[in-house]
Parts: C-alpha cells; sequence; structure tokens
C-alpha cells in the first residue's frame, strides 16, 4: 500500500473538532490493548476533547497541524507542538513534540517522517536547536521510528492516563 494523496496543513480554529476525532482515534488505536480501558476513556474525555483542542489553538504558544487524506480530506494524522513541559533540563528555544499521531492504516507510508519533517521546519523557524518529546516506554514501534530518525534519550517521566501513571521515555533530536 503507499500513501494517498495527503494533504498537511497549520490547523486553524474550526479544526478542534477533526483534531478531537483524529486524537482519539490514534490514542486509542495506540495504547487500547496496553492501557487500562477505564483510564484510556477518562484520558481521551479530557485530553481529546473538542474543548481541549479549542484551548489548544487559542494558545499562541501552541502550534498544531492537521494531515488529511483525499478525497474529501479526512483527518488522518496530527502534530502539536509547544514549549518544553517536561522533567528534563530543557535549553533555551527547545520545543517539545507534544502529539504526533498517525491512523496505524498509514503507518510506515512516509506520513510519520514527514510530520516530523514539519516539527523539524517549525523548530528551526523559531532559532530551536532541539526537539524533545515523550514516548511510551513500551511503545516499541514509536521507539524504533524515534531511534531510527535520531532521536536520543534524555530522560524519564510518569505521564498520567486518566488517572493511571506510566512510565514514558523523555527523547531529544538536535537540529
Amino acid at each position: 500500500m503507499s500513501l494517498p494523496k495527503t494533504t498537511l496543513r497549520r490547523a486553524g480554529a474550526d479544526d478542534a473538532d477533526a483534531l478531537s476525532v483524529i486524537g482519539t482515534a490514534t490514542f486509542l488505536e495506540a495504547y487500547a490493548t496496553v492501557i487500562d480501558g477505564q483510564a484510556l476513556v477518562r484520558h481521551c474525555a479530557e485530553k481529546q476533547s473538542t474543548a481541549a483542542y479549542d484551548a489548544a489553538l487559542a494558545d499562541p504558544k501552541h502550534t498544531l497541524w492537521l494531515a488529511e487524506a483525499e478525497p474529501g480530506r479526512a483527518p488522518v494524522g496530527y502534530l502539536h507542538m509547544t514549549p518544553p513541559d517536561l522533567p528534563v533540563e530543557t535549553k533555551a528555544g527547545d520545543l517539545e513534540i507534544k502529539r504526533i499521531y498517525v491512523l496505524a492504516t498509514l503507518q510506515r507510508l512516509g506520513l510519520g517522517r514527514l510530520l516530523l519533517n514539519q516539527a523539524a521546519l517549525h523548530a528551526r523557524e523559531n532559532k530551536a536547536r532541539r526537539i524533545l518529546l515523550g514516548v511510551y516506554k513500551k511503545n516499541e514501534r514509536a521507539l524504533a521510528f524515534y531511534d531510527r530518525v535520531g532521536f536520543e534519550r534524555i530522560g524519564e517521566r510518569d505521564f498520567d492516563v486518566g488517572g493511571t501513571v506510566y512510565s514514558d521515555w523523555v527523547l531529544a533530536k538536535r537540529l
């Protein structure tokens, strides 16, 4: 299978519903067999809600992109970047990939790399020297991807998913 024609665009104020849908879908795909079901539902209801994306889109410190597939511009992935909020030493200008997700059916077709390239471009435009992100320690597929594209482990954090705490690696990539 090849990647369908996909458009990547900066998300705007009217994209909160689409971001909520793709955020919930991709989070469920990634963690439905790993994370407690009730915790997963609580997390998505809070963190993947339209209201949560409305708030992020209204905050000038947050930048989001939406990947849409043709025909019809259905949401198939997204990228959310912010100043770092991680329990590691950060450097002036570091940026964090808060979320980067692609529907499972489109993984390994280049869309994740396209989103990551957009993150690097945004970081360079903002004079950042590193991109940081957190990844669940047992998400071997994501960790392998980030290893391949040059991220290094620089720390750890606890991540609350609906009241249940999981352990993440904190990764960094120099630009």
